[in-house]
């Protein structure tokens, strides 16, 4: 149950990351590669004609999509993030460290350069391509997670499991290579952008199907609070307060995979934000209880991918790839994370 001045915390948290989001929503419809008045954003928002037919493009099939884009990812690497590190009890875990990034990645490759993205055909022309590689990164991180799952029931450390998870990475990382060495010129060049990292690569069409899929996984997540809660007690108390420890891990391993592979698939490989979100969250809230914790990391994921989606498309030298910003945000978090261990008292 929330003490007072947890329950005043939470609230103070909760409302500077709305009103950051909602400034960071404002900043991204008006600042970009492209010079729009804001007046005239807020006209082409509320449907009236700004007499100028790239304008209306680019606010409402550009930034638009990229703004919910953005979000979602973030708060979906997020709480990935937030259930590998509980999961696994460990606060460097996270879907880039433990390979189940570049899993999905594999996938992604494995369809792009080594199939040419034929299996898009069986969905049609329109919706084939992308559904390709939605397929391919979900079996690509699914592969990785069953291999998790496996060396957990062997291995007992989790630093040990650590260091599996990026072995599989550097592996899969080098299958990836051979599978550039091997690709044609158009195949390759589609992979290195892909691989970049982007929120505007969703469009409209897409954003359904991304946005049902990650809403859906979200939802599931908020749905294993207590569980969660339980596992931060560790194995044997969850198991004594009738929580099916085996079951809940893969559960929470699904949801993990699904989140990660969808933005993978969608957005290419983002790293860091899965990884120093949830500790930015437990330093705002001083907790790791999930009922407050997975909330507050959904938002500050969407506002910390808005702001790099913010910063990617307003340098003066053209739009940086996300990938580029996102650890210099990250590296510094976790230093602190790490030189300081001992002192934050949030995380067992």
């Amino acid at each position: 149950m929330m003490t007072r001045s947890a329950s005043h915390r939470f609230a103070v948290v909760t409302t500077v990351l709305v009103v950051a989001l909602a400034l960071l929503v404002v900043a991204c419809l008006i600042f970009g590669s492209v010079d729009i008045a804001s007046k005239d954003v807020f006209n082409i928002l509320m449907g009236n004609d700004s007499g100028n037919e790239a304008w209306n493009i680019i606010v409402l099939q550009s930034r638009l999509p990229m703004i919910v884009t953005a979000m979602l990812a973030g708060a979906a690497l997020s709480v990935s993030g937030l259930l590998l590190q509980t999961t696994f009890n460990n606060p460097l875990a996270g879907p880039s460290i433990l390979g189940v990034s570049t899993g999905a990645g594999l996938g992604v490759a494995i369809v792009m350069l080594a199939m040419g993205g034929t299996i898009g055909g069986v969905f049609g022309e329109t919706v084939g391509s992308y559904m390709a590689t939605l397929l391919g990164a979900i079996v690509g991180a699914g592969v990785v997670l069953v291999i998790l799952i496996t060396f957990a029931s062997i291995v007992k450390s989790s630093t040990m499991l650590l260091i599996i998870g990026i072995l599989i990475s550097y592996l899969a990382s080098s299958v990836i290579s051979l599978l550039n060495s091997v690709a044609t010129e158009q195949g390759l060049h589609s992979y290195v952008a892909w691989g970049f990292g982007n929120f505007a690569g969703v469009s409209l069409e897409q954003l359904p199907v991304f946005g049902t899929i990650i809403v859906l996984s979200l939802v599931a997540s908020l749905l294993m609070i207590k569980p969660l809660n339980a596992l931060l007690l560790g194995t044997r108390y969850a198991q004594n307060l009738g929580v099916n420890t085996h079951r809940t891990r893969n559960l929470l391993l699904l949801i993990t995979g699904v989140l990660t592979a969808v933005v993978t698939a969608f957005c290419g490989p983002i790293g860091f934000l899965g990884l120093v979100v949830p500790h930015i969250a437990r330093l705002a809230l001083n907790t790791s209880e999930h009922g407050r914790l997975l909330p507050v990391t959904m938002l500050t994921g969407a506002a910390v991918a808005l702001l790099c989606s913010l910063l990617s498309v307003t340098s003066p030298h053209g739009i940086i790839p996300i990938n580029a910003i996102t650890p210099i945000i990250g590296v510094p978090i976790i230093i602190y994370i790490i030189i300081n261990r001992r002192r934050i008292n949030y995380f067992n």
